[in-house]
């Protein structure tokens, strides 16, 4: 039996998603030209529109593939794991701040095309959608690097309808093309005000071994990023 991996402390909390904490942020954080927050007004707008078709009195469900499965700072009230088909789950946008920085910019993990993804469905009451939908795009939609979009989730009880968040290949920032190697790199030297890359990685990485996947790419990756950080010098 493979030995259970710690998750390391993640630095994002309710606290930290209030509006006037991200205009803070906007006036603290150097943003290079390529990563612009959106607005609340911008937020909004996608947040509305995006739960229009739940209707009334229903409770929503939401995916995560990263970090909203060990830290997803809303209310909840129900925890399932699940299989979204269509996506995978990539790192493929440019973090410049919150897990990097603009001389060492890390990289988060988004949905993109093709292939499958195993993660968590996180169930808010429908008493609670509106207020912790809010949090919710506060986190998620902080910049425009990714589409708020409904999928299909397959869990052990059946089809589930959530929302998740997949790339925007717009953005500037998203990583079109980047090599193995940058991947590595940047993962194993970046980090920020919101801690490490590298932890980031293993905190997924974590959280895959619960859902029973305990030899896939991410934890090749991590093997690769942990061995570059021992050579770095920064295995600390």
């Amino acid at each position: 039996m493979k030995r259970r991996r710690d998750i390391v402390v993640d630095g994002i909390s309710r606290d930290d998603l209030t509006e006037e904490r991200i205009e803070q942020l906007r006036r603290e954080w150097s943003l290079p030209e390529n990563f612009s927050l959106l607005t609340a007004e911008q937020r909004e707008k996608s947040r509305t529109a995006t739960l229009e078709p739940l209707g009334a009195g229903n409770d929503l469900w939401v995916f995560g593939y990263g970090s909203l499965m060990w830290n997803p700072a809303i209310h909840v009230a129900e925890r399932r794991a699940g299989l979204v088909k269509g996506w995978h789950r990539r790192f493929c946008l440019w973090m410049p701040v919150g897990r990097g920085s603009p001389e060492a910019p890390g990289l988060m993990l988004g949905l993109d095309r093709g292939g499958s993804c195993r993660g968590i469905l996180w169930r808010v009451a429908a008493d609670q959608i509106d207020n912790e939908t809010r949090i919710l795009w506060r986190r998620e939609m902080t910049a425009g690097g990714y589409h708020a979009r409904w999928v299909t989730a397959h869990t052990d009880e059946g089809p589930i309808r959530a929302i998740t968040f997949v790339v925007n290949r717009d953005y500037p920032a998203y990583a079109r093309a980047i090599t193995p190697e940058q991947t590595v790199h940047a993962l194993a030297v970046a980090r920020g005000p919101l801690g490490r890359a590298r932890d980031y990685l293993h905190n997924t990485v974590a959280h895959l071994d619960e859902l029973g996947l305990e030899d896939g790419p991410l934890h090749r990756l991590l093997a690769e990023v942990d061995a570059y950080a021992r050579r770095d010098g920064g295995d600390s």
